[in-house]
């Protein structure tokens, strides 16, 4: 039983809202993330919803009539300041939160860091080649030549997609 005046942390806040909000987004749209933090002086609370061919303004605005007063319905308050809700696309660059994720991703040109070093690097950015939901093949450029590498997912920190330059 929580308490009125219980703290809320940020992994909090964010695992609490995407529990209350995940349930109501249904196809064609999907959940990506959930971030909540300061931007300058304001909290954002930001739910990243994508489908494929992408979001529209419509979209976000139909979205934010379903998410906002679900999110005022959440006993206690967790917000501890006033905050601004964004419904957005994750972009091009979107988060590969879950395995399932980067299943998808296998294809694409991916962006990883690491939690500990492969051959001396913590960043790692190509072609995700394969994923078996343990190991993740990446092709890349080497200064000017091609190499491969098996990173093992328990290792990623950080998975997105990226844009290739």
């Amino acid at each position: 039983m929580l308490i009125e005046s219980e703290v809320f942390s940020i992994s909090t806040i964010v695992e609490l809202v995407t529990e209350v909000v995940a349930p109501v987004i249904s196809a064609p749209f999907e959940l990506v993330d959930v971030e909540y933090g300061k931007m300058g002086g304001d909290y954002v609370l930001s739910v990243f919803v994508d489908k494929e061919g992408g979001i529209t303004l419509n979209d976000t605005a139909d979205l934010t009539d379903i998410i906002s007063p679900l999110l005022d319905s959440i006993k206690p308050d967790p917000f501890p300041d006033n905050y601004f809700l964004e419904v957005t696309s994750p972009g091009l660059e979107r988060p590969l939160k879950t395995a399932e994720a980067v299943a998808a991703a296998v294809g694409q040109y991916i962006h990883v860091s690491l939690y500990q070093s492969i051959d001396k690097q913590k960043i790692f950015e190509g072609d995700l080649i394969s994923f078996d939901n343990e190991i993740l093949r990446i092709e890349y450029m080497d200064k000017t030549r091609k190499k491969e590498v098996e990173i093992p997912y328990k290792l990623v920190s950080k998975a997105r997609l990226a844009v290739k330059l």
